[in-house]
């Protein structure tokens, strides 16, 4: 069966779960997505600003060193970190940019946690000469105060968000809210796998380019396919990115790696894979975390860009499936892992990317020979450096 389905659902996960004044704007969006996906020119336009713009393809860098640190780990590194606004967030926003000129909207909205994606939103905007407003929490403006300078700087206006925990959640409520108010010339970019049907299969398929180009340069490489496929996972775009070009290659492992703050035992973290139970938030369905009472619970991540209570609903789909397994690192573990790639490589990876390199260490002592691995660094750490300042 192909997922999602025409409904949007993977399995049990994902459909719309929205109000009437958002129905018909889904419908629309998902018309002109189809067709353009058809479109000859709509897909050369769109590898044009990858290629030329962004800066692709990314190369696959055999990390020598980190390797031999590990022992039973051969590791290649996909470095989205080295893409145009140093994530891989920019593939998505430079597809929604342009489905949203061939829409004819003028204004462009988005939510952001760690900024990554505001500033891949602003600077795709700025570069189609559009208005840009970027949703941001409050406490996540404080956290990254050197990305809402940037998205200010590329002509955004950013707004940040004071209800609620004052993080992704509550941005993206409020840029939900801002979408209903002025749907006529406004497009909403939502930055992950997350959200309600077409969302999940658009970010899904805009970042897949991370995956399909890591495939052909690993064949290249080794000649063979690799044993493990590894991301960090807040909503998942990144990670599903790499995973779905492999999903049939049912001999690669894949893991996840979400954000267990301070603890799976406490309720500050953002693991809903691990913890949470299957719920309903921004029209989406999949694993959430809720208090007893179904309400949505704070979640916490020192990684902004991992600080949300729920996942994208592909990604409870392959766990529920068992095609992906699903791991949780603590703040103090990440902070190990940032350490662990910056020391070894001359690499400093973003907080959020830092969760997986600390949680390699623990399956490279679970095998008993050397396998190989592809880690999507899917950002650097400049961004996080003043926030590192104090951790470390």
């Amino acid at each position: 069966m192909k997922y999602p389905d025409k409904n949007g659902h993977f399995g049990e996960f994902g459909g719309r779960f929205l109000p009437e004044t958002l129905i018909a704007l889904h419908d629309e969006l998902e018309g002109v997505f189809k067709s353009a996906l058809k479109d000859p020119q709509f897909k050369k336009e769109f590898q044009y600003y990858l290629n030329e713009y962004a800066g692709r393809p990314t190369k696959l860098y055999y990390a020598e060193r980190l390797s031999q640190r590990l022992k039973t780990l051969k590791v290649y590194l996909k470095r989205e970190d080295l893409l145009h606004t140093g994530a891989h967030k920019i593939n998505n926003t430079l597809g929604q940019i342009l489905l949203a000129k061939r829409m004819g909207k003028t204004r462009i909205i988005a939510e952001t946690g760690a900024g990554q994606h505001g500033v891949a939103t602003a600077t795709a905007a700025a570069l189609m000469g559009l208005e840009c407003v970027i949703y941001m929490g409050e406490e996540d403006t404080r956290r990254q105060s050197l990305n809402v300078f940037r998205m200010k700087l590329l002509g955004a206006q950013v707004v940040p968000v004071t209800s609620g925990s004052r993080t992704l959640k509550d941005a993206m409520n409020e840029a939900i809210r801002d979408w209903v108010t002025n749907v006529d010339k406004t497009f909403y970019i939502i930055g992950s796998v997350a959200g309600a049907h077409p969302y999940p299969l658009i970010v899904r398929e805009f970042q897949a380019v991370i995956g399909r180009e890591a495939r052909r340069q690993f064949l290249k490489a080794e000649n063979k396919l690799p044993n493990y496929l590894i991301a960090c996972v807040g909503g998942g775009s990144n990670a599903m990115g790499l995973f779905h070009a492999f999903y049939k290659d049912k001999s690669v492992k894949m893991i996840g790696v979400e954000a267990a703050g301070h603890g799976l035992n406490t309720v500050e973290h953002s693991a809903p894979l691990a913890k949470g139970k299957i719920g309903v938030l921004h029209g989406s369905k999949s694993d959430l975390l809720q208090t007893e009472d179904g309400q949505i619970q704070v979640a916490h991540s020192v990684a902004a860009g991992l600080d949300y209570p729920g996942v994208g609903p592909e990604h409870s789909f392959y766990k529920k499936s068992g095609r992906a397994e699903y791991v949780a690192v603590e703040d103090r573990e990440a902070i190990k892992g940032l350490k662990l790639l910056s020391e070894t490589e001359g690499i400093i990876p973003a907080l959020e990317t830092a969760h997986v390199f600390a949680y390699l260490p623990k399956l490279a002592r679970k095998l008993k020979r050397q396998q190989s691995i592809i880690v999507c660094l899917s950002g650097r750490g400049d961004k996080d450096m003043e926030q590192i300042k104090e951790l470390i």
